[in-house]
């Protein structure tokens, strides 16, 4: 695959920034809705987490984020069979990409960053495999479709899949550029990056609530 070559071409440290804005990507979807209150996660504690995955790599950030992690697992979701609709289950898909993120904390290397960032392409696949097969039309099918008909390159992707790629390869583009002693949050590039992912999870965010709202 195509971004697996790329995250692979990138230094550990900025592998690991790429797995942090492929979370970025999901942070919206995940605390724009309410979370089931059976599974008793403080909504703070998976906002900390996203904040400290884009932070400097370092002693401090990632005794932090092991803590956060601790006290995550703590909650009554991680001992108990759970049947989600459909935006929990994008919830409890990206609560996995967290854990699994915490995994680069103690063993750095592509493997692991390649199962966050294809763990978010996975779900924007099938968020379009939702849309396609709703009974409704999506209120921006014809905006979405325009923008599919101009990418002769990603010929038979969804929108959202494609819009995925897009902003995973500029992301992976400008890491290179970044100091290695940097978080996303401490340069005007890492906050620009950031600001694309929070943009598409948006969209996101959008496409969601339509799903909800028309009964998936």
């Amino acid at each position: 695959m195509v971004q697996i070559e790329r995250l692979a071409d990138l230094k550990p440290v900025h592998q690991r920034q790429a797995a942090g804005l492929a979370l970025w990507r999901w942070r919206a979807p995940v605390l724009a809705f309410e979370l089931d209150a059976e599974w008793g996660i403080d909504q703070a504690v998976l906002e900390s987490l996203f904040q400290l995955a884009a932070s400097p790599a370092g002693e401090q950030s990632d005794r932090a984020f092991r803590r956060a992690i601790a006290e995550l697992c703590t909650a009554p979701l991680f001992t108990s069979e759970v049947d989600p609709d459909t935006v929990q289950l994008f919830q409890l898909e990206s609560i996995s990409s967290l854990l699994t993120f915490s995994e680069l904390l103690d063993k750095p290397g592509v493997d692991i960053a390649e199962r966050v960032v294809e763990g978010s392409a996975r779900l924007a696949d099938y968020l379009d495999d939702l849309v396609e097969g709703s009974f409704y039309s999506h209120p921006s099918e014809e905006a979405h479709r325009e923008y599919l008909a101009n990418l002769a390159d990603r010929a038979g992707e969804g929108y959202f899949a494609s819009r995925n790629f897009a902003v995973e390869s500029a992301c992976h583009g400008a890491l290179r550029s970044l100091s290695d002693c940097a978080g996303l949050l401490d340069s005007s590039t890492g906050r620009e990056l950031l600001a694309l992912c929070k943009d598409f999870g948006e969209e996101l965010v959008t496409t969601m609530r339509w799903l909800r709202a028309t009964g998936r």
